[in-house]
């Protein structure tokens, strides 16, 4: 029986090179954001997002049959991987996440804002999906399907050891190969890969960490303040 693995992320993290990751193992399917076309459908965000069209007519609309297919798909491996963004999870049961395991991803809201507002405009704290993480966090920890919480920064300063980790959480075994891919897309990639893959498509692994100061101004300073105690809170139960 195939084991299936959320993966709760909050944007610009570096959910794309996990994904790959776990893409290396002969072990392991991967499925970028199913629930894309569902969140677009049903969003009322005024942030823009790049080839809403082409998405809405190529992926499933129905949140409901996404979900039908992550607890009841079949696969040809033993493990699936589901790359989720959390704040897709809107006008959706979100029960459904205590039939699988369950990662969450976060990063310093201050990090994601500076990085989100290159490509979308005037981002909510909705966009950011860091108090959406926080409410999803309570459900899986009260019912002990949380398998781990990983923080961006510390994946990049020892891949190895968060991986190997992780793995212990989920009862799989640790495979070395998910440290290193070869640059460029990979069948798995949305349709979107385009738009926001350019820095994963050129990376062969995990780039390293590199500490780079962030200023933001007015709103974007307001949003990151407004974020930053779910992501601290988030950030006590993360693999150290």
């Amino acid at each position: 029986m195939t084991k299936k693995i959320n993966v709760w992320s909050s944007p610009r993290n570096v959910s794309t090179a996990f994904m790959y990751a776990f893409a290396q193992r002969e072990d392991t399917t991967v499925i970028d954001e199913p629930l894309y076309a569902h969140f677009l459908s049903k969003t009322t965000t005024e942030a823009i997002h790049p080839m809403t069209a082409e998405i809405l007519a190529t992926m499933e609309n129905d949140g409901q049959k996404v979900v039908d297919d992550i607890i009841f798909g079949e696969y040809d491996t033993e493990i699936a991987l589901f790359k989720q963004m959390t704040h897709h999870l809107i006008e959706i049961d979100v029960d459904f996440v205590l039939k699988t395991e369950n990662v969450l991803l976060i990063r310093d809201p201050k990090r994601i804002i500076a990085s989100y507002t290159k490509v979308i405009d005037n981002p909510t704290i909705a966009d950011i999906g860091i108090k959406m993480q926080y409410d999803l966090f309570q459900k899986l920890k009260k019912a002990n399907k949380v398998a781990a919480v990983i923080d961006a920064k510390a994946l990049l300063l020892n891949p190895p050891k968060v991986l190997a980790t992780l793995c212990h959480n989920l009862n799989i075994p640790y495979d070395s190969n998910m440290l290193q891919w070869e640059a460029g897309p990979i069948a798995a990639d949305g349709i979107w890969a385009k738009d926001w893959y350019s820095n994963v498509h050129q990376s062969t692994g995990f780039i390293p960490y590199a500490e780079k100061e962030v200023h933001l101004e007015g709103p974007f300073a307001a949003l990151a303040k407004e974020c930053q105690s779910f992501y601290d809170y988030l950030l006590d139960y993360a693999i150290k």
